[in-house]
């Protein structure tokens, strides 16, 4: 497991209603079919979900995940940062906070799925841990692509 150092004016804390249009801003850079506002104000207060945000003093929301805790297992259903903010080791970070919550919430299996064209997410998932454990077929649109079904057992 990677160790990550949080830099300077950067903090993850939980997604309040206040930070959801930031974080849809960010979504709908990142996603081809990206979450709507309704579905992440719908989520707020759902029990076993975990909605992180990432906050640099200066710039405001730059990432988000959402973590689904479900008795032993989780799913990352959705992680990103705004294209500014990529390639500084914050998703790094990010992700190491999302698996820290995991724990906590005594979550010992987390699954997520991934583009198969997107190599640098697929590094740092198995950076951290996460190992290949099938493919979904024509699991995403525009365009269409396969996903790769990742995991990682935390101990």
């Amino acid at each position: 497991m990677e160790q990550v150092e949080t830099p300077q004016g950067v903090t993850v804390r939980r997604l309040a209603a206040e930070d959801v249009d930031a974080v849809v801003a960010i979504e709908t850079e990142a996603f081809t079919s990206p979450w709507q506002r309704e579905t992440f104000l719908d989520l707020l207060d759902r029990p076993g979900l975990e909605l992180l945000v990432m906050e640099d003093s200066v710039a405001g929301i730059v990432g988000y995940a959402v973590l689904w805790c479900i008795v032993d297992q989780g799913e990352l259903a959705n992680m990103a940062i705004t294209p500014n903010f990529r390639r500084r080791g914050l998703g790094s970070l990010l992700l190491a906070r999302v698996l820290d919550v995991a724990r906590e919430r005594e979550v010992e299996t987390v699954y997520l799925e991934v583009r198969a064209s997107n190599e640098s997410a697929v590094r740092l998932y198995t950076r951290f841990g996460f190992t290949e454990a099938g493919t979904r077929r024509a699991y995403y649109d525009r365009p269409k692509e396969d996903a790769l079904v990742m995991m990682a057992a935390l101990g």
